[in-house]
């Protein structure tokens, strides 16, 4: 008998063996056929180009906004609107692959990005670069769910595992590399080419894609919630504006913060009120009431705060901190994302053994114990003292984040994981442009013009420890995730019927 079966014991019965041994495949040992390994090459063209793009924009902020003649402020909206455009798109993301199909849908993705990188690289200014951004958010927000459906389909249950463990490895590695690429762009060439890159791999992409990528079926379910999608893409950035406007003016009292906070809270609100009166919503927001769910949401929200702040907040530091060129800043920022690569396939095997929210919680507590040192450091700390905080913070933001997710979909049902898996995306990005407007607000009101000591510095202590506050917000949710997730259990346990015993 090959040693990768598994035998199925005969079960005893009164009257002998019910069945005879039967060698059964293990499934992990299924072949994965020669084309879908072809097929998870060509969708990691997209994975590279997403992957990719928030980095090498983080690193070109500060150069940018000099060359385009724009403030800290308006450039942290390039990495920002970005962002809040992907979560925007999410939510229309299932219907779109049901009514075109997940290949058309990822090929007119893949094409809508590759045009509106060309676009960024030619931006004439700051707002029109913010606009091409925009476009770029809404393609990325398409693409990366696009190509998971597509992938899974193709994989099957049997080789989900190994197929989807392989496939994502692209997508963790290319931001690791992207502020060393994005460096050696700016630094023999221009900012242009930051967005210039992207051509190539989506040309090359689109190409083997039309031969190697399935259409899928079109279908015809319940229309488009336009009104409903319309809402959230509205509401979104006007709160976050009216959140950056009050800490920039640092009062509650601005004519224009007030208007913009009441009209982005009162879209959502509509949108909220609306999605629970549907029988069929664009998001199926019920899901809060699972309770595990919930937590692991707070979880989400407040990580993506705290990780996506931080990359924009480091590029900053290296640079205006420290007076590092733009080369050697990216090289410095690779220590965060190789921590976190190298913890990503560990963060999955302790998820599947602790459960979410334990691991959640020890990655946030690591978390803050390397943030909080650089909010008491002088600035002439030794780099190599910071880049080993930046390699464990980035170990404790891996062990922080995919637990966090994995424990959001385990106690959904199969049918709402699309509803799910929006959601979490949307707050992790929602999170992410929050901490990414407030950090590079608080860090323009404390640097002034024309000085850049004691005052950068104070200012980057200031940022940091709400760094480390966010993370702390974060552990929360997880603390709240593992009380939830022991509840869980202890019910599932309780509520499984016992099995007879034998010969009974």
């Amino acid at each position: 008998m090959s040693p990768r079966t598994r035998t199925i014991e005969p079960v005893e019965t009164p009257d002998g063996p019910e069945h005879p041994p039967v060698a059964k495949p293990d499934p992990a040992a299924t072949p994965i056929p020669a084309s879908v390994w072809r097929l998870a090459a060509v969708l990691a063209f997209g994975a590279v180009m997403a992957g990719l793009d928030t980095s090498l924009a983080n690193v070109g902020l500060d150069t940018i906004g000099r060359q385009l003649g724009a403030s800290l402020g308006a450039t942290q909206w390039i990495t920002s609107a970005y962002l809040l455009a992907l979560a925007g798109a999410l939510p229309a993301c299932g219907w779109l692959s049901r009514r075109l199909g997940a290949g058309r849908l990822w090929l007119g993705s893949l094409v809508a990005f590759t045009l509106a990188s060309g676009l960024c690289a030619i931006a004439p200014d700051v707002g029109f670069l913010i606009g091409f951004r925009v476009l770029q958010g809404i393609a990325g927000g398409l693409l990366m769910p696009a190509g998971m459906t597509i992938l899974g389909q193709a994989a099957g249950s049997a080789r989900m595992g190994r197929v989807m463990a392989v496939s994502t490895v692209p997508a963790i590695l290319a931001p690791a590399f992207g502020p060393v690429i994005g460096a050696f762009l700016i630094g023999q060439l221009s900012w242009h080419w930051l967005f210039l890159i992207n051509l190539p791999i989506g040309v090359l992409g689109l190409v083997f894609g039309l031969k190697t990528v399935p259409r899928g079926d079109r279908t015809t379910g319940d229309p488009l919630d336009v009104p409903g999608l319309l809402l959230v893409v509205t509401g979104l950035p006007l709160l976050i504006y009216a959140i950056t406007r009050i800490a920039e003016r640092g009062t509650l009292f601005d004519v224009t913060a007030l208007v913009t906070l009441i009209a982005g809270a009162a879209a959502l609100g509509w949108f909220v009120r609306r999605s629970l009166r549907r029988t069929n919503p664009l998001l199926n927001l019920r899901l809060i009431t699972n309770r595990v769910y919930a937590a692991a949401s707070v979880a989400v929200l407040f990580g993506g705060t705290a990780l996506f702040g931080g990359m924009i907040v480091m590029p900053l530091y290296f640079q205006l901190q420290r007076g590092l060129g733009i080369v050697d800043t990216g090289l410095l920022l690779m220590a965060f994302s190789l921590g976190a690569a190298m913890m990503f396939p560990i963060a999955g095997r302790l998820t599947d053994r602790y459960g979410g929210g334990l691991v959640s919680s020890a990655g946030l507590v690591v978390t803050v114990a390397s943030t909080v040192p650089m909010a008491l450091f002088p600035a002439d700390i030794s780099l190599v003292t910071i880049e080993i905080l930046q390699v464990v913070r980035g170990i404790g933001m891996a062990l922080a984040g995919t637990p966090a997710v994995s424990a959001a979909f385990a106690t959904v049902e199969r049918h709402q994981m699309p509803d799910a898996s929006s959601q979490i995306n949307i707050l992790s990005r929602v999170g992410g442009a929050l901490g990414s407007a407030l950090f590079v607000v608080i860090l323009t009101n404390g640097i002034s013009s024309d000085e850049v000591g004691a005052a950068t510095t104070t200012a980057f202590h200031t940022v940091f420890w709400w760094m480390a506050a966010a993370a702390i917000a974060a552990l929360a949710g997880a603390g709240w995730l593992i009380a939830e997730e022991r509840r869980h259990t202890a019910r599932t346990s309780h509520e499984t019927p016992t099995p007879p015993v034998k010969g009974q």
